[in-house]
């Protein structure tokens, strides 16, 4: 991606200035983000994945500020009326099971994969929202269907109502308001509060990204280091004991106070501790597999074709990441180096790998593709239409 040319998506900007300008600094509203080229998405589209169980779907419905939550899987039958006002429809992830939502949230690659969560599609009847509310994560609006007034405004200190079965924030005051129209963008950094409302029904994409929590991804990456760990104890060989020596206190004395636990014990614990999270590849390749892993739910199909050396495209809901010396695929790790490091960094990067790339990968590297083109990580060019654009 050349991150110097200016994008209409970004109002002229390119992705390196409007990253400097604005990212996690100040909102920006884009009159005709995407031009004519809205991305292929309608209601019953929508209403029909709200219906599917390995969809997360909910139903916001607000009746004279009397507020209702319903989770999906939700049936056509269960929506109200489109002629009802102040009904909101939401679906998650609707790039892992969409392709027009797919290439849409590819637009947005100039923030990194790692960060990069999903798109949420909205279909909202008249006067139809959520309530002013705050993310801790960025997000572009994307006015996709109709009309969507909104209203913005910094809180320095949220207050959640404790009446609504909602995180809706209490006392918001805007400070700047918007009428979208079809086209039209709207990019807000973490904690500003935002209010949109539909004017007439419409519909709405929102590109989330993911921004972890310090002890969650610590805990997620530790768990990872744990689960290395016990599979190397397990090892046998030369340097398996230097690596999992077992405790042993010769000339210990005898216990007087038997209950307590002995300081060597401590030492050794406290040693065998730092020795798993203190090592710094250890802890990368940890971090890689926590941030390629898929949302949860997800799944694959798997496909019996051979790769016979044909170009091939990631699967729509495969994470490929990688780092100086890693590959991470859906949660698992891969050594790469030389020339196959590269190409599957190319792979990664493009999400599509020429021809010519995969028969310039070496042997084992070529055998790893073929596995996960069977497991429907990826697909051989033109197998179906699940592809990056």
């Amino acid at each position: 991606m050349d991150i110097e040319r200016p994008l209409p998506l970004l109002g002229g900007l390119s992705p390196a200035q409007f990253m400097r300008s604005h990212w996690q600094k100040t909102p920006m509203l884009v009159r005709g983000a995407l031009g004519d080229a809205l991305p292929g998405l309608d209601r019953q589209r929508l209403f029909a994945l709200a219906a599917e169980d390995s969809v997360e779907s909910r139903l916001v419905v607000n009746d004279a500020d009397r507020w209702s939550v319903r989770p999906g899987p939700i049936p056509r039958r269960a929506l109200p009326p489109l002629a009802r006002p102040g009904w909101t429809l939401l679906v998650q992830g609707v790039d892992l099971h969409d392709d027009a939502a797919h290439r849409l949230l590819g637009r947005f690659r100039f923030v990194a994969d790692a960060r990069l969560d999903d798109v949420m599609l909205s279909y909202a009847s008249e006067g139809g929202g959520v309530g002013p509310h705050i993310d801790s994560y960025d997000v572009f609006l994307l006015q996709v269907e109709g009309r969507r007034r909104w209203r913005v405004g910094r809180v320095a200190r949220p207050r959640l109502r404790d009446d609504v079965p909602l995180k809706m924030l209490a006392g918001f005051v805007a400070r700047q308001e918007w009428l979208l129209e079809p086209g039209d963008m709207l990019y807000l950094p973490p904690g500003w509060g935002h209010d949109g409302v539909a004017v007439g029904s419409c519909l709405t994409a929102s590109i989330g990204f993911r921004a972890p929590g310090a002890v969650a991804l610590a805990a997620e990456t530790l768990q990872r280091l744990a689960e290395a760990a016990v599979d190397e104890a397990g090892e046998t060989g030369a340097g398996s004991a230097k690596r999992n020596p077992r405790y042993a206190d010769r000339g210990q004395a005898a216990a007087a106070y038997p209950a307590r636990i002995p300081a060597t014990l401590q030492t050794f614990a406290d040693a065998a501790i730092l020795r798993v999270v203190g090592d710094a590849m250890a802890r990368r390749r940890a971090l890689g597999e926590v941030l390629s892993e898929p949302k949860p739910g997800t799944w694959f199909d798997r496909h019996e074709s051979a790769l016979a050396g044909s170009a091939v495209v990631l699967d729509r809901r495969t994470r490929m990441l990688y780092d100086d010396a890693h590959v991470y695929v859906n949660g698992e790790s891969f050594r790469a180096s030389g020339r196959d490091a590269k190409l599957m960094r190319a792979l990664a990067d493009q999400r599509h790998l020429d021809a010519a790339g995969v028969r310039r990968l070496g042997v084992e590297a070529r055998d790893l593709l073929a596995r996960w083109t069977e497991a429907g990580w990826c697909t051989v060019d033109g197998m179906d239409s699940r592809r990056n654009a």
